[in-house]
């Protein structure tokens, strides 16, 4: 049995699979607000579990930030309370054995890449478009993340040639000016459509459908702005597929327009990278937190 956790900042779900993946149990709970009592609800909630199965499993978790290889810490969480601790240690202790943790774009990855969109395909550049944006990659079944453990950090490099009304772009979290989350996440989105303040892009699509001149002028100039971010990971990675992730992931339209746009900027004679949603929806982080341990 193997148990994955989706630890986010305002839900933590488990899943419980099966040898052949199939789902055995599903539960969640609201997300405490400081760190010790994050991983009492972890230990309850794979207790109850356990129990309830009568099993016991590995744990895999993903989570909204990163562990430091320096360290051992977590590191830029956007769930704050996570960071500066050494998650992996402390629920490896409260659960009496060994605990996988990685970024939850790499779990979306490791999801899609076994049996979601990306199955069959040795590489796999998975992306998160939702309130940050992220990515991670997996090739031949194992997450690529490299001994600093930033692999596929993607939110955080920046938009690849910027016309001049768009540099340096907005100031991100993290300190520097332009990163792809400035432009692509969703308050990105809602901001660019709709001025500053604004976070909910959910209604965007819809609007622009309906005639709205500006809705539409947003949507095309993020659908441009994608088109040019995942030419760079053409040019770089050449995945064999890419698959979207994320609230903005069920904007139809970017699997029409994006790949016309992005072979523009694609280093070569032909650019036929299939773009893709997640076939998990949602369900992916918490899918590929279990799938950590395959392969031993």
């Amino acid at each position: 049995m193997r148990l994955g956790i989706d630890l986010g900042g305002t839900k933590i779900e488990i899943v419980a699979l099966d040898r052949d993946g199939a789902v055995r149990l599903r539960r969640r709970t609201g997300t405490p607000d400081d760190y010790p009592a994050m991983i009492e609800a972890i230990a309850r909630l794979v207790a109850a579990a356990e129990r309830e199965l009568g099993g016991r499993g590995t744990v895999g978790v993903g989570i909204p930030g990163s562990l430091s290889p320096a360290t051992g810490l977590v590191r830029n969480a956007n769930s704050q309370a996570l960071n500066g601790h050494p998650l992996d240690v402390d629920l490896a202790a409260a659960l009496g054995r060994e605990v996988r943790v990685t970024n939850d774009a790499n779990c979306l990855a490791m999801s899609e890449a076994a049996d979601g969109a990306g199955a069959g395909h040795r590489t796999v550049f998975a992306a998160i478009l939702g309130t940050g944006c992220g990515a991670g990659i997996v090739t031949s079944g194992r997450i690529l993340d490299g001994p600093n453990r930033t692999g596929g950090e993607w939110g955080h490099t920046p938009l690849p040639w910027m016309r001049p009304e768009e540099f340096p772009g907005p100031r991100c979290w993290c300190g520097r000016h332009g990163c792809l989350e400035t432009f692509l996440c969703g308050p990105a989105l809602a901001a660019d459509c709709d001025g500053p303040g604004a976070r909910d892009a959910g209604s965007i699509p819809a609007r622009a459908a309906g005639g709205e001149a500006k809705a539409a002028a947003a949507l095309a100039r993020h659908t441009d702005r994608l088109a040019r971010a995942l030419g760079m990971i053409a040019n770089i990675l050449d995945p064999d597929i890419i698959v979207l992730g994320g609230g903005l992931s069920n904007m139809a339209h970017l699997y029409t327009d994006v790949p016309s746009l992005m072979a523009a900027h694609v280093f070569g004679d032909v650019a036929r990278t299939p773009i893709v949603p997640a076939r998990h929806g949602d369900s992916s982080g918490v899918f590929g937190a279990a799938r950590l341990w395959d392969g031993g």
